[in-house]
């Protein structure tokens, strides 16, 4: 079997010059072969910058497009293919846009194995764990303290025992921020698990430190990315002087800033996301690195189903991949995209023991969003 083929797809919800929020993009990468299996993947990133480092003519020996370099390829072989891409595209890749692409190669890489040994994708990573795994509903908060109280019930009701929230306007005004959790925590209770994410706007460790103790009464699950990932001493700092838990990681790539992130900014939970930081192949090795630290992985997933649909995958193989997220973004990309999406009920999602990653996608829903600036 060979590679023929590398296509990508772009969507989008909102017009060209419109803004665009969490959700209302996706890119979808398809890997085509002799023998008639597609491997699909996908990488909650900028559409285009995929496409253009898939898509690009060579430069040098070091600045080859993905596509180049896979025509022709055996897409068996998943670890070579990924050490290729890697070292052809070093000068454009090695981190970024470059290794967002390489993810969704990489899951349909994964895909396509999976369906040609007609096993489940978690058998080829070393087996299943868990037939179920627990997910946590993240939801983007609104300016009203009540509001975001009754979007937390609503989903208590739905099922979720545990619940996160952050983007918006959430992180710009403390008093509000404050309000906010307090309200929440009281609508749902001592008994649901709460977290918060910050996207990096607490900024400082002084102010992290700050927040992170006015919000000790709420018990927080954890808080993710409070200052940005580049600032390993504030991570580190706050870590050892704060009760809650501190995360983040989301928007690192590879082993190499992971293991920086993890040795450096010691966090007690790492949050990799399957699609950016180098696929299946590379969120094996980063979950080593957590393991040997001690440190947790919880993935990051806030896309489209395919995202759903690889993490699951991995988790299930993972002897302590045991809670996962789970977008309820009400976007058409992340609702309608994948016909058959991964199935959710009283706090856990279902592994699915069809072979490749066993969905569907939905034409109509391409064909309307599809775009090629």
């Amino acid at each position: 079997m060979i590679i023929t083929d590398v296509d990508v797809i772009c969507l989008r919800i909102p017009a060209r010059e419109a803004t665009c929020v969490w959700g209302e993009d996706a890119v979808i990468v398809r890997v085509h072969t002799d023998l008639g299996i597609t491997g699909i993947g996908e990488s909650d990133t900028s559409p285009m910058a995929v496409k253009a480092f898939i898509e690009t003519p060579n430069s040098n020996l070091a600045c080859f497009g993905l596509r180049d370099i896979l025509v022709g390829e055996n897409p068996l072989e998943i670890g070579r293919l990924w050490d290729k891409m890697y070292e052809a595209s070093s000068y454009m890749g090695r981190r970024g846009g470059g290794i967002h692409a390489m993810s969704a190669v990489d899951i349909a890489l994964w895909d396509i194995a999976s369906q040609h040994y007609g096993v489940p994708v978690h058998t080829l990573l070393g087996g299943k764990y868990r037939k179920k795994i627990k997910a946590y509903g993240t939801f983007i908060p609104d300016d009203s303290p009540e509001e975001c109280a009754r979007l937390a019930l609503d989903l208590v009701g739905k099922g979720f025992r545990a619940l996160k929230f952050g983007g918006g306007s959430f992180g710009l005004n403390p008093e509000g921020d404050v309000a906010v959790v307090r309200s929440v925590r009281e609508a749902v209770g001592p008994e649901i698990e709460l977290m918060i994410d910050m996207v990096s706007r607490w900024r400082t460790y002084g102010h992290a430190l700050a927040m992170s103790r006015r919000l000790e009464p709420f018990n927080l699950s954890w808080i993710e990315e409070p200052v940005p990932s580049d600032h390993l001493d504030a991570y580190a700092r706050l870590t050892s002087a704060t009760s809650q838990k501190v995360s983040g990681g989301e928007i690192l790539t590879t082993r190499y800033e992971f293991r920086d992130f993890i040795e450096q900014g010691k966090p007690d939970i790492v949050q990799p996301d399957i699609t950016r930081c180098g696929g299946i192949s590379e969120m094996k090795k980063i979950a080593d690195l957590a393991d040997l630290n001690g440190v947790q992985l919880v993935p990051h997933g806030f896309s489209t189903g395919i995202l759903l649909s690889a993490t699951v995958q991995f988790l299930a193989a993972c002897p302590h991949g045991d809670l996962m997220e789970y977008s309820l973004s009400d976007s058409a990309l992340a609702t309608d995209l994948v016909e058959n999406p991964i199935t959710f009920e009283d706090g856990y999602v279902t592994v699915p023991d069809t072979p490749g990653l066993g969905i569907t996608l939905n034409d109509e829903i391409i064909n309307r969003y599809r775009v090629d600036f």
